[in-house]
């Protein structure tokens, strides 16, 4: 467990996420990125996409996965985010980050999303980070370029055709790379 960090929200611990914790991370990803709910966020893709974004199984797999990490933020007490870290060589991807909507806008993404960049290092010696975010996304795309992210203009097609990743409300959805050095 990563020792607790001040916050203004309340103290922040990460952990390794289990499979105990699956069906929790389902619901904060969710409650993130899907449905009404989702909407007093503004990492919200309603507008984007129907459905799920994970499932139970899909949490399993990360958790379950050699390389792989899911790591559960806890806030006082309670799952408040999460994210994936990934070991791909001399990078890691990130993925699955999720904070819970009404904790959003106040810092914590950033101080989040900084740890488990720190934690990549320490755990991997990776050199560079990686993650893909739909193009339709602007907004989120302009967050992390503002954390140091760049675009790579590689672009890998949405699964249209598998539903377990949502159900499109557009036709042009695709997702783009996004790459940052680490050291």
């Amino acid at each position: 467990m990563e020792p607790t960090a001040p916050h203004p929200l309340g103290e922040l611990t990460f952990r390794d996420a289990t499979a105990a914790d699956a069906q929790a991370v389902v619901d904060l990803v969710e409650s993130a990125y899907r449905g009404d709910s989702s909407r007093t966020g503004w990492t919200t893709e309603a507008h984007l996409l129907d459905g799920q974004r994970t499932d139970v199984q899909a949490v399993l797999d990360v958790v379950e996965a050699p390389g792989s990490r899911l790591l559960a933020i806890e806030q006082d007490g309670r799952l408040t985010a999460c994210c994936q870290l990934e070991h791909r060589g001399e990078a890691a991807y990130f993925g699955m980050f999720a904070v819970r909507p009404g904790a959003q806008g106040g810092g914590l993404g950033r101080r989040i999303i900084a740890t488990a960049e720190r934690m990549a290092c320490e755990s991997w010696c990776v050199r560079e980070m990686q993650m893909t975010v739909l193009t339709a996304r602007e907004d989120l795309i302009a967050w992390y370029e503002r954390r140091g992210y760049r675009r790579t203009g590689k672009l890998l097609p949405f699964p249209y055709d598998d539903e377990r990743f949502g159900i499109p409300r557009r036709a042009d959805l695709e997702f783009e790379l996004l790459v940052k050095p680490l050291v």
